[in-house]
């Protein structure tokens, strides 16, 4: 039997936070019951309002949930990367209505791996104690969504924009020689979505920031020169 980092390394959903107490003997169980499936840009993984009960983990590439009010208007929820989980609010709570929210990919070529509910279910019944690890990975996200209201409440928009940015460039930047390249390959709109304000107050805020040398745009790729000034900004 292959080691438990073999395991890890060939298969994305054993990666993330969900799945990181599973041993490789517990693995070999699920993995049949994983599907992979290849999308390309502007491709939508699931939809708002569908009822399947399925949980998808980003192999490669990136993929933006989004949700539409009633007048059509789109929003932008988050953006999610390699190994992070799309999807799971379904599987764990089967009967508490259809999906809140679409996942779209955002670059070609875009793999992720699929799980449904029964398949996880049958598996968790034979393995209890994952479950109960399974929770605590679940609690984290509920304190990260409650932190993000508060943000919203009590945050003024510049350390909203900044505290979005620092958490863009932790997630997808990297370092050049004049600071850290952060490609986020997104419109101003959705920029300005994912910090929570209108695309004029995030646009001033950018370019407060830009002109004080903080950062630079670059198109749809930002290069932060300063994050300590951003770190500050972030917590007043």
């Amino acid at each position: 039997m292959a080691s438990d980092e073999t395991y890890r390394e060939d298969n994305a959903l054993l990666q993330t936070a969900l799945f990181r107490h599973v041993s490789a003997e517990q693995a070999e169980e699920l993995l049949p019951a994983l599907h992979h499936e290849t999308v390309q840009k502007g491709d939508c993984i699931f939809r708002e309002g569908d009822t399947d009960q399925r949980m998808y983990v980003i192999e490669s590439g990136r993929v933006k949930l989004t949700r539409k009010s009633i007048d059509d208007r789109v929003q932008l929820l988050s953006i999610q990367a390699r190994g992070e989980v799309l999807g799971e609010i379904p599987v764990f709570d089967p009967d508490g209505g259809p999906r809140t929210a679409s996942a779209i990919a955002m670059m070609n070529d875009t793999r992720l791996v699929w799980l449904e509910h029964d398949a996880l279910f049958r598996w968790l019944d034979k393995y209890p104690r994952v479950a109960v690890d399974m929770l605590q990975v679940l609690a984290h996200r509920m304190r990260a969504n409650n932190e993000r209201i508060a943000d919203l409440v009590f945050m003024d928009v510049p350390a909203r924009l900044a505290k979005t940015l620092l958490d863009l460039a932790s997630r997808f930047g990297k370092p050049v020689e004049a600071g850290l390249q952060v490609p986020h390959d997104l419109t101003q709109e959705e920029m300005a979505q994912l910090v929570g304000s209108s695309r004029e107050t995030v646009n001033k805020a950018l370019m407060d920031f830009a002109n004080r040398g903080w950062i630079a745009r670059e198109g749809r790729t930002i290069v932060i020169y300063q994050p300590g000034k951003l770190i500050r900004r972030s917590q007043r």
